[in-house]
């Protein structure tokens, strides 16, 4: 069994597969000079020195030996020839599979103007992404976030936190307008502003100031220029579906595959952000969270094996900013009705999404034990109506009795 990627849903198709009992053979192949590590605290503790580089490490290269799961860093993979059934890596050798998961994840979506590849110009996706945004964290004076997404305002938060003056650009009229309420935009972008980062919306950046090398200043189609030691680049990700492409295996904004993780290849698995999951309707649903990951993952390994093991659970995600934390249960999309529980100003709320008179989804803001109600008001179907949603007299948690 190889696995092409050593991230998140690589290493647990690897360990599911010793889970499910499977004794031959399974090597991970990474493209990082890394071994397996978290990268949720990329964007939160480890810019701020809170988190350090050993903590971050998933599995210690003891602990994968003893499970008996190989371990190339380093390896690139340049094609996959099914009718062979092997892999050949950039190296040029050739290494043969009986079965293939692909967990190559995701990749920063480019900033499209002249400059963006000027020194003090970066990104957040990797340790080694964060390691250089880090390095210069720690002088910077003047930061310019492009985009108002999760990565893009978790980023503001450590570059205020540690003392540098902070402007976050976005095009859209909200922040997070994708996955929240306006309520919820609402709310962090109160938050923001009250920790002192300058949030200009509907800001369309028109180009970079690069002077010796080095970016100096952004600039939006209204004329304004915001100086600048600093750019982090956050609008967005795409998945690394080329090498799948290649090999003719079906793509559609991500590597399709169906409940149970299998690719239109019956020999071929995979999970992750790379993924786009074909939903009975016959629509295309990519996920990027670490549950996603897990969960296809254990799903994808099963395949492996001729064993199905669909994944069924509610999606969730969550966001830290400042003393912050936003909890997603369930897919905002199609939703007509949204309604708030609780009291923003109270820094302690929930937003329900309701589409035609159903739960669809739930945004929770530091009340993680709600947050947690709604999961398995998701899971099961069950749906209050949005007068019990919005009193919060009414106890959620019986409606699960």
């Amino acid at each position: 069994m190889l696995i092409v990627g050593a991230g998140l849903a690589g290493l647990t198709v690897a360990e599911a597969l010793r889970a499910e009992g499977y004794q031959g053979p399974v090597t991970l192949l990474g493209d990082e000079a890394h071994g397996p590590y978290h990268r949720p605290p990329l964007s939160k503790g480890y810019l701020l020195g809170e988190t350090g580089a050993a903590q971050l490490v998933m599995r210690a290269p003891e602990l994968l030996a003893k499970k008996n799961i190989g371990l190339k860093v380093g390896a690139g993979i340049t094609a996959i020839d099914r009718a062979a059934g092997a892999l050949t890596l950039s190296n040029g050798s050739s290494l043969p599979y009986d079965g293939l998961a692909l967990c190559t994840g995701s990749r920063l979506r480019p900033l499209p103007l002249p400059g963006a590849d000027a020194s003090g110009v970066l990104g957040l996706r990797s340790l080694d992404d964060a390691k250089a945004i880090a390095a210069v964290l720690d002088v910077a004076r003047n930061v310019v976030v492009i985009g108002g997404g999760f990565i893009g305002l978790e980023v503001a938060a450590a570059a205020r936190r540690k003392g540098a003056s902070v402007v976050v650009l976005e095009a859209a009229e909200r922040l997070m307008a994708r996955v929240v309420a306006p309520r919820v935009s609402e709310f962090y972008l109160a938050l923001q502003r009250g920790q002192g980062v300058d949030v200009v919306l509907g800001a369309m950046v028109a180009g970079l100031a690069v002077r010796g090398g080095r970016v100096v200043a952004v600039s939006t189609r209204d004329g304004r220029e915001f100086p600048a030691d600093l750019v982090i680049v956050g609008i967005g990700i795409l998945p690394n579906q080329e090498l799948a492409q290649a090999a003719g295996l079906e793509c559609n904004a991500g590597i399709v595959v169906d409940a149970c993780s299998r690719t239109s290849d019956p020999a071929i698995v995979a999970a992750g952000d790379c993924t786009a999951r074909r939903m009975p309707d016959g629509s295309l649903r990519r996920l990027e969270s670490v549950q996603n990951a897990t969960e296809q993952a254990k799903s994808a390994a099963a395949a492996l094996l001729g064993r199905e093991r669909e994944f069924t659970a509610t999606p969730w995600f969550w966001s830290d900013q400042y003393d912050v934390k936003l909890q997603i249960a369930g897919l905002t999309a199609g939703a007509d009705e949204v309604v708030t529980r609780g009291e923003p100003a109270a820094g302690k709320f929930s937003a329900f999404y309701y589409r035609a008179g159903r739960l669809v989804a739930v945004d929770s803001i530091n009340q993680p034990a709600e947050h947690m109600t709604a999961r398995k008001l998701l899971d099961k179907g069950v749906s209050p109506s949005p007068a019990q949603a919005a009193d919060t007299a009414f106890a959620l948690g019986t409606l699960l009795a």
